[in-house]
């Protein structure tokens, strides 16, 4: 094994030196024990650990000594190479592999023949692994398991997977080292204990410099409104590329970097070839060779997504762009990490706001970062479907006792509260079905042998399971090829079902022609560019966090006080002045409520700043309060900075509004929010996700693919079953409870309540619609009208309330809600975001 000077030598002939916190990682790793390594961007996490197990064991042989755990198959490539140039001088014999979903069947079934010494892998694949019949023989020769950009995993079904795979190895191999790297934990005490009970936590460099700046607009909009792609912004984006010598140009969502890789490519057709495209949906071998033309110097910009937030070492970066709001400081500061990414390197982040109201939250982000203020993230409780996947993988795996598991589980940190009675009915779910499944072989997946050794005897089941191992769920997708064959990217079967043949959009960069589909396989040609669509992928539209929306009442509060800490909050004096002379600034000593009535009726403006989807729940819940005692109908709109609640009927607000936001223990607030809406329709679809994962349905059957409406169709059969013949199945009250918890937040719910009831209320009644009113209006619009209508209402609008304030109404209304509704085909709002229309 490498000695302590050796690795030094080798760090010196790369001019390199290694920091304090590299060197206490090495101590800990030559005593065995475990650790979470927390570090800024670049700082040298990588290193620490990876040196630290080559000084720890680096003369063995053995094969699968060490697995490298990371969140994105993505980040799989970059990580082996950065890994292999190391062990290529100080641990030559050592074999080093990739084993994820993108590794073909002929490379794993080489990597059995001879397992190497090193794999870098994902959970599911690992997941896989524990599934195979030798795995006990296999695994237990593991010494050390990495796993990279913990945060990421941690709040998540997939980290409680990790969690029970750990454990598993644990029980093999009672001495396993498991080091964690994160650069963006609160919680590190929690995130530590989640990771390997009784692990060290070492705190590596915190003072990573990184500048903060705004691409402010060329005038400010009082009256501005979100879910546009942020295009008027894009002269002078391209001026910014231009003056640096490498960017990566984040956005938030696939469509709106389609839009912008395409956008930014018609302004500058000279850029073509020095510009490429990067999101998770785009071929594996596109991504890789963009990555290494990246770091190669070849490129001088990249419009990615999420898919380069994490890993991938970018030194040539120069600066990052972040279209629209991070709309988190976690997520902030790990894509500005993304550039400066080496040790002692500054970084640099400019924002790029789509609405005025964006620029606070750049103020506010700034203000936060400075703050050091990080959101936590909190591992899932005790999830039965992950559980209910695993003992099926462990049966695989070897088989299991019951007595000897259950001890097992509960040393993962989710499972520490897992009750006797959540573990008889999980071992009777995998063997039967339950109750009301008993009577079908297909459920009869894991059985106990004489030995009382439980296993899956069924060869077809067991292949079953094995291809539909993990917990990521999501819409079906194609593959999108051309007629003559190169692959492209996939994109979600929802999509394609809506195109017909000669229909364009826009994918990968190119405006594609759909020729025809044939199974899951779309055919094209390259088409000259007209109106495109847009693919459409689920997710991305972030929700503020409560530390960013913290920050930004804090800097209202300033505003009130006649302080404008920086630039950008004396750039939008002129909305803020204008939002305190109409009706009154919100803050963090006051909740704001605006009351007025129009020709579309009576509406309430209110000003919480939760989220979205804490707004979502809590409109709900105040429609379904005032409808106890008066019934009405009211349409709700939500945004991250407020709701509102428009309504036939007068509601005297100002009387009854305290009373409404009263709050109340966590069993009643449940109760009222589940009454409050369709909770049934909800909660079916969130159990379509666990029935996915606990096995009822599957994605996919050995030689079959389903398509997303088989398996919803299939779910929700499966929940109408248990609803009338199971009604105490497990899994559907792990559906509401995830309704509360992830979709409605029913907890931060709660302690919103219990905040606003300690404010004090201030109801304006502002004779015409306020700044802060405006994109609350237009969210409501959007659900009532086409996009010609809204496009002649929101100009009236404009043009009224701008001539009211003193000032002209801008041109292009037309253009930027052309954006949006094409955001809206192919991404929509989130279901928080739409208006909603509850009769009481």
């Amino acid at each position: 094994m490498p000695s302590t000077t050796q690795v030094r030598d080798w760090l010196s002939a790369r001019g390199w030196k290694a920091f304090a916190f590299q060197r206490n990682v090495w101590r800990e790793m030559r005593a065995g024990h475990s650790g979470l390594l927390h570090a800024t961007t670049g700082a040298g996490k990588t290193l620490a650990v990876w040196l630290g197990a080559l000084q720890a064991f680096g003369d063995a042989e053995a094969p699968l000594s060490v697995l490298w755990v990371t969140p994105m198959r993505a980040l799989s490539h970059d990580t082996l190479l950065a890994l292999q140039d190391a062990a290529s001088t100080l641990a030559p014999r050592w074999t080093l592999a990739s084993r994820t979903g993108d590794t073909t069947s002929g490379e794993r079934a080489s990597q059995q023949r001879r397992w190497p010494t090193a794999i870098v892998t994902t959970p599911e694949s690992l997941s896989l692994m524990l599934a195979r019949a030798d795995a006990p023989d296999v695994l237990k020769r593991v010494r050390l398991v990495v796993v990279d950009e913990w945060h990421e995993l941690l709040g998540t079904k997939r980290g409680v997977q990790l969690q029970l795979a750990l454990v598993r190895l644990r029980r093999w191999n009672p001495a396993l080292m498991t080091w964690g790297l994160s650069a963006t934990l609160a919680n590190l005490e929690e995130a530590c204990d989640t990771l390997a009970p009784g692990a060290v936590i070492v705190r590596g460099a915190q003072d990573k410099k990184i500048d903060i700046a705004t691409l402010l607009p060329a005038r400010i909009e009082r009256f501005a409104w979100g879910g546009h792609m942020g295009l008027t912004m894009l002269p002078a984006v391209v001026e910014l590329i231009d003056t640096a010598a490498s960017s990566l140009v984040f956005t938030n969502t696939r469509s709106q970097s389609e839009r912008w890789f395409q956008a930014l490519l018609d302004a500058r057709p000279d850029w073509a070839g020095t510009i490429a495209l990067h999101h998770g949906s785009i071929d594996a071998e596109l991504r890789r060779w963009v990555e290494a033309a990246m770091k190669a110097g070849q490129l001088k910009c990249v419009v990615c997504t999420a898919s380069l937030d994490l890993g991938v070492d970018f030194l040539p970066v120069e600066q990052v762009l972040q279209i629209g709001s991070a709309k988190g400081v976690a997520r902030l500061l790990q894509r500005a990490g993304r550039s400066g990414h080496a040790p002692g390197r500054r970084s640099r982040v400019t924002l790029v706001p789509t609405h005025s109201l964006e620029i606070v939250e750049a103020s506010a982000l700034r203000a936060a970062v400075e703050a050091g203020r990080i959101e936590p993230r909190r591992p899932p409780e005790a999830p039965l479907d992950v559980l209910v996947q695993h003992l099926v993988t462990v049966a695989l795996g070897g088989g299991f006792t019951p007595d000897e598991l259950l001890a097992e589980v509960r040393t993962a940190l989710s499972y520490r509260r897992l009750t006797d009675e959540s573990w008889q009915w999980a071992l009777a779910f995998v063997r039967h079905g339950g109750e009301s499944l008993r009577a079908y072989p297909d459920f009869q997946r894991v059985v106990p042998d004489d030995a009382g050794v439980w296993r899956v005897p069924d060869a077809r089941l067991a292949r079953r399971h094995r291809s539909n191992i993990g917990t990521i769920v999501s819409d079906a997708v194609m593959s999108v090829q051309f007629l003559g064959g190169g692959r492209i990217a996939t994109v979600e079967e929802n999509f394609i079902a809506r195109l017909k043949a000669g229909d364009v959009f826009l994918l990968g960069g190119r405006a594609l022609e759909l020729v025809r589909t044939e199974g899951l396989t779309a055919y094209v040609r390259v088409a000259k560019p007209g109106r495109a669509l847009l693919p459409r992928w689920n997710g991305g539209q972030f929700p503020i966090s409560d530390t960013l929306a913290d920050a930004m009442l804090e800097r209202f509060d300033e505003a009130r006080e006649g302080r404008h800490a920086d630039r950008e909050m004396r750039f939008v004096a002129p909305l803020l002045k204008l939002q305190a002379d109409w009706s009154a600034l919100p803050g963090s000593d006051r909740l704001l409520a605006e009351v007025q009535t129009s020709a579309d009726g009576h509406h309430l403006f209110l000003y919480p700043f939760a989220g979205r989807t804490v707004h979502l729940g809590l409109g709900w819940l105040l429609a379904w309060r005032v409808g106890r005692e008066t019934p009405a109908t009211f349409t709700v709109a939500v945004n991250d900075y407020g709701l509102e609640l428009l309504s036939a009927t007068e509601v005297d607000w100002a009387e009854r509004l305290p009373a409404l936001l009263a709050a109340v223990d966590r069993t009643t607030l449940r109760d009222e929010v589940l009454a409050s809406l369709n909770a049934t329709e909800l909660a079916r679809r969130r159990f379509r996700q666990i029935a996915r994962i606990a096995g009822l349905v599957f994605q996919s059957h050995p030689g079959e693919v389903r398509s997303q409406r088989q398996l919803q169709a299939s779910a929700s059969l499966y929940f109408d079953v248990f609803r009338q013949h199971d009604p105490g199945n497990r899994l559907l009250r792990q559906a509401e409870e995830e309704l509360l918890s992830a979709e409605l937040d029913v907890d931060a719910l709660a302690r919103t309540l219990a905040r606003l009831a300690a404010l004090p209320l201030q109801i304006q009644r502002p004779a015409r619609m306020s700044p802060l009113a405006f994109p609350l209006f237009v969210e409501m619009l959007r659900e009532r009208v086409t996009t010609e209508s809204l496009a002649q209402r929101l100009t009236r609008a404009l043009a009224e309330l701008e001539a009211a304030a003193g000032g002209q109404a801008p041109k292009d209304v037309g253009e930027r809600l052309a954006f949006g509704q094409e955001r809206d085909k192919a991404a929509p709002r989130p279901r928080d975001a739409r208006a909603r229309r509850r009769r009481r």
